[in-house]
């Protein structure tokens, strides 16, 4: 193998590890979107647990307040019966006194059981937020191992860059110059060997000129069909 085919090749390798790392790079931001939208359904369950507690919550200070209303009347109505001197005003007074005071337990009933509901959601709202808590977790170490992998993966493209620099320098310009061509445009591999007298790159037949001059190993040597440099493999 000539020398400058074995420089290549060499060359060839730290490129396309450095095309794979650029891949890994590159789907790196997905990964981390990926991993972040696994909190969505935790965070919706959490804020609708949220909404129902306040809601529970409402219902029970509205209740309070009806039934404090009613209280105030009752009180105000009492006061009319101490004060007033015919009979059928303080029958009439005690029948509301009566009928709110109705009014009052079936409030009261109705707020104990809306209290009972603002427990039910409150143990929901803490099960949501344990469930996202958890979550949370997981996707936090999954972010801080993307990010180890995102720092890994900087720091062996900056060591593989530094040493093709080194590499290319020994490679003659005009055959770095095809070399990097052929690999923006055959897919990362611009060196190829021949095998039964087919370029392995392109799987096309060699003609038999080609195939000599692969073989004899004296000059570089492209397919005549797809251009990569080839050598006998």
């Amino acid at each position: 193998m000539l020398d400058e085919v074995r420089a290549l090749l060499i060359l060839q390798d730290r490129d396309r590890k450095l095309i794979a790392i650029a891949k890994d790079l590159e789907k790196l931001p997905q990964d981390e979107a990926r991993a972040k939208t696994k909190l969505a359904g935790d965070q919706a369950a959490v804020a609708k647990a949220h909404d129902l507690v306040r809601e529970a919550e409402l219902k029970v200070k509205k209740v309070e307040l009806d039934a404090e209303t009613r209280r105030t009347t009752i009180k105000r109505l009492k006061n009319q019966q101490f004060e007033t001197r015919k009979n059928e005003e303080f029958q009439a007074l005690s029948h509301e006194v009566v009928r709110y005071e109705k009014e009052v337990d079936a409030l009261e009933t109705i707020e104990l059981e809306a209290m009972e509901e603002v427990d039910k959601c409150r143990t929901k709202l803490k099960a949501a937020e344990a469930a996202l808590a958890h979550t949370q977790t997981l996707v936090d170490e999954d972010l801080a191992s993307i990010a180890t992998r995102q720092e890994q993966l900087r720091t062996n493209r900056d060591e593989l860059l530094a040493e093709r620099e080194k590499l290319s320098v020994g490679v003659d310009s005009g055959l770095l110059s095809l070399y990097d061509r052929l690999m923006r445009v055959k897919n990362g591999v611009a060196v190829a060997p021949m095998q039964a007298g087919r370029c392995t790159g392109c799987q096309m037949k060699l003609i038999s000129s080609t195939v000599m001059k692969v073989q004899t190993d004296k000059e570089i040597v492209q397919c005549e069909d797809c251009g990569r440099i080839l050598y006998d493999g």
